[in-house]
C-alpha cells in the first residue's frame, strides 16, 4: 500500500484538492474526519466534476466524493485487496487499522503481487485429474451414457444408425441436424463428390510428406499434408469466417482425408496414388483408395459400419482437443492437426493394432488363460479391454463382433474366444471391475479382414472421427468462449530470490 495516505477534509475545494493530487501524483485522495475515512475522491470524480462546469474554486469536495468508501484492514492478505478491487471495478481502496485509515492501496500496489501469488477466484473449483466426470460444455451432437452402455449422435442410437444408415447420411446427421430424405441424400451424395480431389497446389508435396523418417508412421505424416491442405485452400481463423464457409471448409477437409491417407500410404508403398472413383460411395472410395482394389461390397459395408460407429463419441481427447484449439478463434486445419496429434496416443486411438499384437502373442485359445494371467502379474496392459467411460459392454465392440463373425475367418474366431477367455480371467483377478472388450479389440480384426494393413488402423479411425471433429468445430465456433481453465501451483514458494551469475 501506499502510506501516509494523501487526505482532504470535506469542505475543502476541488481546486484545492486538484492541486495536492497533481503535486503527490496520486489517483486519489481520502476525505477523514478525526483519522477516519468518510469518503474518497479519484481522478475519475474530478472527470465527472469538470463535465459539470461548476466553480472547482467553491466546490467542496464533500459534494463530489464518493461517501463510504468499502475498505479493507491492515492485516488483509494481498489477495483479499486484489479480489475486492478487480470484483467492484475499483482502483484505490482505503486501508484502515481499527477504523483510522493507515494508507491506499491501488492496483498499481497489487500489480507486481498479483504475478507471483496465486489468484483464487470466486466459485473456483477443484477438478479431477483428467477432469473425469466434469462438464465443461452444452452440446446437442451426441453423448455417451456409460453406465447403460449406449451412446448416440444427436437424437438417434449410434448402433442403430451403423446397423441401418449410410456414413454420408450420418454425416449429413452431424452437420445439419437430421438425418436425410432421398432428395436431400442425392444432394449431399452430388456435393462431396468432387470435393475429394486433392488440390494442385498438395499434390506435388504429398511424396516429400510419406518418404520423411525411417519408418512410417501415418499420423504423422497426415498432421503434416492436413496443415499444408489447409494453408493451400486458404483458411482463416474461424472467428473470421460464417458458419456457412466454416461448414464448406468443413465437409472439404471430411471429403480430402480419406484422400490424403490413401495417397500418403501407397507412396511410402512405392505406388501412385489412387484417384477417387465417383461411382463409390465415401466408405467404398477410402478402400479403393487404400488397397487399389474395388472392394467386395461386404467390405465396404463392414468398413462404412466400422467408420458410422466412430464418427463421434462423447468429449474424448481428440474432440476436446478440437474444440480447445477452435476456441481460440484459429482456422479449422489448425483444430484438426491437433485433434489428429491426440489420436496418435496408444491410449485414445492407437490400440487396434496392439489388440491384434495381443492376438498373435497368444497363438492359440488354449495359451490364451496362462498368457493373460502372466500379463497381469507382471503389471503389464490387456490392450483392448476396458474402457474409461463403459461400465458395461462397449456398444461398439458388440457391434464389430458381429460384423467380425460375420466375415468369419480363423481370426476372428480366435478374438472370439480369446475375448470370453480375458472376461473370466479379469473377474477373477480384478473382482468388482467391469472390464470388458472395447472398440479397438474387434476394430483390428474387422479392418484386417478387409484389407487394411495394421499401421493404417488408426488412420482410418480419423477418416471417420474427422466428421465428429469438424461438428464440434462448428458447434464450438457458434457460441464461442475461449477454454481456459486454472492450475493449482504446487512448485516451490515463489518469488525466491534471483542470484547473480557467478563470476
Amino acid at each position: 500500500m501506499t502510506s501516509p495516505a494523501v487526505t482532504a477534509q470535506r469542505d475543502e475545494s476541488i481546486a484545492q484538492v486538484a492541486v495536492r493530487m497533481d503535486k503527490e501524483r496520486v489517483g486519489c485522495v481520502v476525505v477523514v474526519e478525526d483519522e477516519r475515512p468518510l469518503g474518497i475522491l479519484t481522478e475519475r470524480d474530478i472527470v465527472r466534476f469538470a463535465s459539470s462546469g461548476a466553480d472547482p474554486a467553491s466546490a467542496p469536495v464533500g459534494q463530489w466524493m464518493t461517501e463510504g468508501p468499502d475498505t479493507v484492514a491492515a492485516t488483509s492478505e494481498a489477495g483479499e485487496a486484489i479480489v475486492c478491487l478487480a470484483e467492484r471495478g475499483y482502483r484505490h481502496v482505503p486501508v484502515v487499522d481499527d477504523g483510522r485509515l493507515v494508507g491506499v492501496v491501488s492496483m498499481r500496489n497489487l500489480m507486481p503481487i498479483a504475478q507471483v501469488q496465486p489468484m483464487h477466484h470466486p466459485g473456483e473449483v477443484e477438478a479431477p485429474k483428467g477432469l473425469a466426470g466434469v462438464v465443461v460444455a452444452d452440446t446437442e451432437i451426441g453423448d455417451v451414457r456409460g453406465q447403460e452402455g449406449f451412446y448416440h449422435y444427436r437424437q438417434h442410437d449410434a448402433r442403430e444408425l451403423a446397423e441401418r444408415r449410410s456414413l454420408e447420411d450420418v454425416w449429413h446427421l452431424l452437420f445439419f441436424g437430421a438425418l436425410p430424405d432421398g432428395g436431400q441424400r442425392a444432394a449431399f451424395v452430388e456435393a462431396v463428390e468432387p470435393l475429394r480431389t486433392l488440390p494442385d497446389a498438395v499434390r506435388p508435396l504429398l511424396p516429400a510428406i510419406a518418404s520423411i523418417g525411417e519408418t512410417f508412421v501415418p499420423l504423422e505424416a497426415l498432421r503434416s499434408a492436413v496443415s499444408l491442405t489447409s494453408a493451400a485452400l486458404g483458411f482463416r481463423p474461424c472467428l473470421d469466417v460464417s458458419a456457412e464457409q466454416l461448414r464448406d471448409d468443413a465437409l472439404r477437409l471430411c471429403a480430402l482425408l480419406p484422400t490424403l491417407i490413401g495417397a500418403l500410404f501407397r507412396l511410402r508403398q512405392g505406388l501412385e496414388p489412387v484417384e477417387p472413383d465417383p461411382e463409390l460411395s465415401h466408405a467404398a472410395n477410402y478402400l479403393w483408395m487404400v488397397t487399389g482394389k474395388v472392394p467386395e461390397p461386404e467390405h465396404a459395408r463392414a468398413i462404412e459400419q466400422y467408420l458410422v460407429s466412430t464418427v463421434d463419441h462423447g468429449f474424448n481427447v481428440s474432440t476436446f482437443t478440437a474444440r480447445v484449439i477452435s476456441s481460440t478463434g484459429a482456422d479449422l486445419g489448425a483444430s484438426l492437426v491437433g485433434a489428429i496429434g491426440a489420436l496418435s496416443g496408444p491410449l485414445h486411438g492407437g490400440a487396434p493394432s496392439r489388440a491384434l499384437d495381443m492376438l498373435d502373442a497368444i497363438g492359440e485359445p488354449e495359451r490364451a488363460e496362462a498368457w493373460i494371467r502372466n500379463t497381469v502379474a507382471s503389471g503389464g496392459r490387456i490392450m483392448g479391454f476396458g474402457h474409461r467411460v463403459y461400465k458395461t459392454e462397449d456398444p461398439r465392440s458388440a457391434l464389430l463382433r458381429e460384423l467380425a463373425e460375420r466375415l468369419g475367418g480363423d481370426r476372428a474366431a480366435l478374438a472370439r474366444r480369446v475375448e470370453q477367455t480375458i472376461v473370466d480371467v479379469l473377474a477373477e483377478l480384478k473382482p468388482g471391475r467391469e472390464l470388458h472388450a472395447n472398440v479397438e479389440f474387434y476394430a483390428g480384426v474387422v479392418m484386417e479382414r478387409c484389407g487394411l494393413s495394421p499401421e493404417m488402423f488408426t488412420p482410418t479411425f480419423a477418416a471417420s472421427r474427422v466428421i465428429g471433429w469438424c461438428a464440434n468445430v462448428m458447434e464450438q465456433a457458434s457460441d464461442n468462449r475461449i477454454i481456459r481453465p486454472s492450475a493449482r501451483h504446487v512448485g516451490p514458494p515463489p518469488p525466491q530470490p534471483v542470484p547473480w551469475p557467478d563470476e
